[in-house]
């Protein structure tokens, strides 16, 4: 009887240790109060499926504090099903194809002598550089976001955290 018991907390615990590693990046930033813009544009240019895919991806996720350094009305007019391909065109910016986990980028940075171009899902490329003692992102237009916080993992692959939404062209 008590081999059962141990033996059915085992499987208890197995099975609630793959649900916590089954969720996907998009399942990652739902859960975290800090990812609701991100997740309200996420869903306003229908990418959320492609995110829960198999991937891998990187995503460098902006934060609410972010968004929230963008204009209100011009963070209003891109969640408007008009100018979906634009907000799809910017959210793309922020994903890579791979899992790049905290210490790849790090590594990346020293062959690079501190800096290293990633193309993004939408095509055009942004710079991860180190400076002052931080990692930062460079987009192509010369604003910077710092990466405050690394290597939230999901089933797909992982999330960095940013403070300010990096541009496209």
């Amino acid at each position: 009887m008590k081999k059962r018991i141990a033996l059915s907390a085992l499987i208890l615990m197995f099975a609630i240790a793959n649900k916590t590693t089954a969720q996907t990046i998009v399942d990652a930033a739902a859960s975290n109060k800090d990812f609701t813009t991100l997740v309200t544009a996420l869903k306003a240019a229908d990418l959320v499926g492609a995110l829960q895919a198999e991937g891998p991806f990187t995503v460098f996720a902006p934060t609410n504090d972010a968004f929230a350094k963008i204009d209100a009305a011009t963070l209003e007019s891109l969640l408007k099903p008009e100018n979906k391909a634009t907000l799809s065109g910017i959210l793309t910016y922020h994903v890579v194809a791979g899992k790049l986990a905290a210490a790849d980028v790090v590594k990346a940075l020293a062959n690079g002598n501190g800096t290293v171009s990633l193309k993004t899902l939408n095509g055009q490329m942004i710079t991860v550089t180190q400076k002052d003692g931080k990692i930062w992102l460079l987009d192509q237009n010369n604003n910077y976001s710092e990466i405050v916080k690394t290597d939230v993992m999901g089933s797909n692959g992982v999330i960095h955290v940013i403070n300010t939404v990096v541009m496209p062209n």
